[in-house]
């Protein structure tokens, strides 16, 4: 089996999903996660490439943000829309891949996952509040490639 089986247990992916749901529920803004094995890319040039595979791109307000993992290289990317990354902070980026880092260095892979879903959540809510007939446009499951 490889590490993309293994990486997250049934109710890992649960919590996961439970936490999106919970992020998304007052925005229109989208969240995903995407594992796979390896990349030969940057992982920041493969989250781009996946971004537009899942078609997060096709949003309406561009507000789509992927948490990309390639579990064998240990390494991962936070990447989103051009909705998104025209409005937050110039370091929101990179102080959410912090928050992530920090837990996966204690090998708590689902708790970083779920506090840059956690944090992305807010920020959308900021700039995104949900509205009447806001539709959920993307899968809120764990992808896998």
């Amino acid at each position: 089996m490889s590490k993309v089986e293994d990486f997250l247990s049934k109710e890992e992916e649960q919590d996961i999903v439970k936490a999106i749901l919970d992020a998304e529920k007052n925005t229109s803004g989208e969240i995903r996660v995407h594992i796979e094995a390896h990349t030969r890319l940057e992982p920041i040039e493969r989250a781009k490439e996946v971004f537009q595979m899942l078609k997060m791109g096709n949003t309406k307000a561009e507000n789509g943000v992927l948490i990309y993992l390639a579990v064998n290289d240990r390494k991962f990317a936070i990447y989103g829309g051009r909705g998104i990354d025209k409005v937050v902070p110039d370091d929101f980026w990179d102080s959410t891949r912090d928050a992530i880092q920090a837990q996966f260095k204690k090998n708590d892979f689902k708790q970083g996952i779920i506090d840059g879903i956690l944090k992305a959540g807010k920020e959308l809510r900021t700039h995104f509040p949900w509205q009447q007939g806001d539709i959920n446009e993307l899968s809120d499951e764990v992808s896998k490639g």
